[in-house]
């Protein structure tokens, strides 16, 4: 289902096309069970499984008689960094009137390592900033009044209820909030989790805290220099950050939860860290291949169809099992794409536009290889005239409802409620912006381009974006994955045992 609505989307007026190939589910499934295979161990960015991934793409893309379109074939070679923390030689306390605090780390806070954290000691007063917002559209600076300089600061996850949900994103990217913080003399950053909006728990979010983090290594795109500190907060340990500040913790969570203002103000503690980093440089790559059109003018026009290949490689155990396998994270949208790229290719009636076909990496890492693309693009940014991606479609209860991202902001709004309804599917809007920020090509945000769509196809029966993140239903180890029905009502759980948790929200026991 979701691969057929996707091409009904893609075909209405972005193509020509008369009717939408038949789908039974099976060539999609064989796809997700190379990709998430225990022999490519998780598809880590940079890993030996995601280059075995990656030739198995590009053979079907080959298969499928698509031609490259990267920078070396079909592949687009990224460079990034990759840090590590080494927690045993790394410390932190929060100092009040010459006592030292520990701030034990896993359970109260950890290192944030996408950050080029300091190797020096660094010792800063605090300051609390609310969201840490400064939004120039609106007006809004919450860092105006404030001394910051030489500082650390600390901010809540969010943002107030009167920001629209794509600014909210964008403002609350790394980047372009240290961006205001430096211009403000800030040094450091302690983020707070908002308990409202946590749909992992901190147990898990902190599990794979020592896992390799990574940025990309050309210096252009390093947003957060001059950032020397970096932690992540528990929120049911930051009482301990406002004491004797005259405001407690829980005023600041009762505000955040309703997106209110919050209150900013200097803390009564600083903070004493030194964190020691592993680095080293890792290298891998996006994948491009194009399907040229036939019209003379419309041919050098692309439609881009996108999904991420990487996940998350080797974790944690979860019942013993270390392979984190990616089935519906995004080895779904991998599949649907190879399925597309095969279709479209047996078509009698030719395509008036071109199509390329996208499959970023470092998308675990913080959308890494679409900021790349983005940045990179292999053909010219302004010849790409809409995107489709895909993401972690969770094919686990009948398609109902269709949420998608970017619905709302983009030119193909229109098209994809008229063709979601047409097949009885009820399009729903997505203003999360959780899952706003988590959207692998966002370049309707960072490119202004209001012809992309960042929208996705995710099969939903409930009203929360439960599919982004969640760690009980990452693993999808294939071994537990149940196929019900290949010619198309559920097609598969897509769960493993720790998915039960998850799929118990939505599906009546």
């Amino acid at each position: 289902m979701i691969r057929r609505l996707t091409i009904a989307v893609f075909l209405s007026g972005i193509v020509f096309a008369q009717n939408v190939p038949q789908f039974d589910g099976q060539s999609w499934w064989n796809h997700v069970k190379v990709l998430a295979d225990d022999k490519m161990a998780g598809r880590e960015t940079g890993s030996e499984g995601l280059r075995r991934a990656s030739e198995y793409v590009v053979q079907q893309l080959t298969r499928a008689g698509l031609q490259p379109a990267g920078t070396k074939g079909f592949y687009q070679p990224v460079s990034f960094t990759a840090r590590q923390i080494v927690e045993k030689d790394s410390r932190a306390a929060l100092v009040r009137n010459g006592s030292q605090e520990p701030i034990v780390l896993g359970e109260d806070a950890y290192f944030a390592t996408s950050i080029d954290l300091s190797p020096d000691e660094v010792s800063a007063p605090l300051v609390f900033i609310g969201y840490g917002l400064k939004i120039p559209e609106l007006n809004l600076d919450e860092l105006l009044g404030l001394d910051l300089k030489n500082k650390v600061v600390v901010y809540v996850s969010g943002s107030p209820s009167n920001v629209p949900s794509a600014l909210s994103a964008h403002y609350q990217q790394s980047g372009v909030r240290w961006k205001a913080l430096h211009d403000a003399g800030a040094i450091g950053a302690i983020r707070i989790f908002n308990p409202a909006s946590m749909d992992i728990p901190w147990s898990r979010i902190s599990l794979n805290r020592t896992h390799v983090e990574m940025t990309l290594a050309d210096p252009e795109f390093d947003e957060t220099a001059g950032e020397k500190m970096a932690l992540s907060f528990n929120p049911a340990k930051a009482e301990k950050l406002f004491s004797g500040s005259g405001h407690s913790f829980q005023e600041i969570a009762d505000l955040a939860r309703d997106r209110k203002e919050l209150p900013r103000f200097p803390l009564a503690v600083s903070l004493k860290a030194k964190a020691r980093v592993e680095k080293k440089k890792i290298e891998s790559s996006n994948i491009v291949a194009k399907l040229p059109g036939s019209d003379p003018k419309l041919k050098d026009e692309y439609v881009v169809l996108s999904a991420h290949i990487d996940h998350v490689g080797i974790g944690e155990p979860v019942d013993g099992d270390r392979i984190y396998n990616g089935a519906m994270d995004d080895g779904s949208g991998d599949g649907v794409l190879l399925d597309i790229a095969s279709a479209l290719k047996q078509r009698p009636d030719k395509l008036r536009r071109s199509v390329l076909f996208l499959f970023v990496i470092g998308e675990e890492k913080g959308l890494l290889g679409s900021k790349y693309f983005a940045a990179k693009p292999t053909v010219d940014i302004k010849s790409m005239v809409a995107d489709i991606n895909i993401d972690m479609f969770l094919p686990i209860v009948p398609l109902k409802t269709l949420r998608i991202l970017g619905l709302d902001e983009s030119d193909l709004g229109t098209r994809a409620k008229d063709v979601a309804q047409a097949m009885k599917i009820r399009p729903q809007s997505s203003s999360s912006i959780a899952c706003w920020r988590m959207w692998p090509m966002k370049m309707s945000v960072r490119s202004g381009r209001r012809k992309v769509f960042s929208g996705g196809m995710h099969s939903k029966d409930n009203d929360d974006c439960w599919y982004y993140r969640s760690t009980e239903c990452r693993r999808e180890s294939l071994r537990q994955i149940r196929s019900i029905d290949f010619a198309g009502r559920d097609h598969d759980r897509g769960c493993t045992r720790a998915g039960q948790v998850l799929c118990s929200k939505v599906i009546p026991r």
